[in-house]
């Protein structure tokens, strides 16, 4: 169900507090703000499904950027009106939903998409439709796809994944690398790539097996990949079926370690199968700017309102919004969707400009005309081509039962 976000009271004179110290916006400016018209945003999260334990994080992340946005006067004289819906981790459910964020809602952009499989349903509805999207998807078919240009990527690529983990796996001197993958574009894609990059400099995988979703148990393909004998076991895996099969894998008594994504081998995996069962997992994900200022403040409002801190997905989604706004205010009030679109890569460095790490900042020296690079909470945004970023990835192990940083890695392309 469409939730349009309304400014509380409290929002209203934060605002109105923050136009009047600032003094930016006298006179014809000042009327022009006033008549600019809302910046519709859809919000496509998964609030179900699978991503389930991603998504609500996502759109609270969101809505923390949007009310920093609409405090400082909007972007651009615009206020960010809200519409949020569930796509449910499903193509179908993403393709209803976001054609009523398009044709009911009138949604000019849409941010927070998650799984790759919605972001692959959506992108053609969205880009007929000359909507800006930003994700988190890790397919490679979404740079392929992208051929307008409208939708960015804030997570790295399952090509960097799966060449990051291969780096890794050599790195800890592992000889027999089994790969075993969920069966979807996101997972099947990062494993090609581990199996790829590690025949690159010689060797392959013992065993390479792909599973379908949604069983009570894989000990059928565990036992297949286990009897090739392997040292580690690369496994692309969302936290339910990886808490089968790491349960089952335990069962056996065989030596064996894995790596897994972060999104996947964390603090809740490890309570769901304790602390033996989860010992020297290897955890590889893409780690939050934690010493940007960003990220800081970013977080500091995230925990006052949840209680947690918040993971990747979270400070990314919190990032769309906040390059959104400045891309927004750089190219002005009366801009169309493309002229925005134009300016998302000018105002995270391709510009040159000065650093920043909030909208008010930015919009400050945008307004003085000065040229603005935000450095985001989730990263630094360096957009490539496609609209692909390549973030940082931090390697942790589980030790006793905590996520352990070992140590953080450039990533490549």
């Amino acid at each position: 169900m469409t939730q349009p976000t309304h400014l509380s009271r409290r929002d209203f004179l934060a605002a109105s507090a923050a136009l009047a110290a600032a003094g930016a916006v006298p006179g014809l400016a000042w009327a022009q703000a006033q008549a600019a018209p809302p910046f519709r945003l859809g919000a496509l999260n998964s609030i179900t499904g699978v991503g389930g334990p991603y998504g609500p994080a996502m759109l609270e992340a969101i809505k923390i950027a949007i009310a920093e946005v609409n405090a400082a006067g909007g972007a651009a004289g615009r206020q960010i009106q809200l519409y949020a819906e569930d796509d449910q981790t499903k193509p179908d459910a993403a393709v209803l939903a976001v054609k009523k964020l398009i044709e009911i809602n009138k949604a000019e952009a849409v941010v927070g998409i998650w799984p790759s499989s919605v972001g692959l349903a959506a992108m053609p509805i969205t880009n007929a439709a000359g909507l800006i999207t930003m994700n988190t998807c890790g397919a490679p078919e979404m740079l392929t796809e992208n051929k307008q240009g409208l939708a960015w990527m804030f997570q790295a690529s399952n090509a960097v994944f799966g060449r990051a983990f291969a780096e890794v796996a050599r790195q800890r001197g592992f000889k027999r690398p089994a790969v075993m993958a969920f069966n979807n574009s996101t997972f099947v894609g990062q494993a090609n790539y581990f199996r790829d990059a590690w025949r690159e400099k010689g060797g392959d995988v013992s065993a390479f097996t792909v599973y379908e979703p949604n069983q009570t148990t894989y000990r059928t393909e565990l036992n297949k990949v286990l009897a090739s004998k392997p040292d580690v076991i690369s496994l692309s895996a969302y936290r339910p079926d990886a808490t089968i099969i790491l349960k089952e894998w335990f069962q056996t008594g065989q030596d064996c370690k894995f790596i897994m994504p972060g999104w996947t081998a964390n603090e809740d995996l490890v309570k769901a199968l304790g602390k033996e069962a989860t010992e020297g997992i290897i955890s590889i994900s893409n780690v939050a700017a934690h010493e940007h200022q960003a990220y800081k403040r970013f977080a500091a409002e995230f925990r006052k309102r949840t209680k947690r801190e918040p993971d990747i997905f979270a400070s990314q989604s919190y990032d769309m919004v906040i390059t959104l706004a400045l891309a927004i205010e750089a190219a002005g009030a009366r801009a169309d969707v493309a002229a925005i679109n134009g300016k998302i890569r000018t105002v995270t460095g391709a510009g040159g400009g000065e650093k920043v790490s909030g909208f008010a900042q930015g919009q400050a020296l945008l307004r003085a005309g000065k040229p603005v690079d935000y450095d985001g909470a989730s990263s630094r945004l360096d957009f490539g081509k496609q609209g692909e970023t390549v973030p940082d990835f931090g390697v942790f192990d589980i030790r006793d039962g905590k996520l352990v940083l070992n140590e953080v890695i450039a990533g490549k392309v």
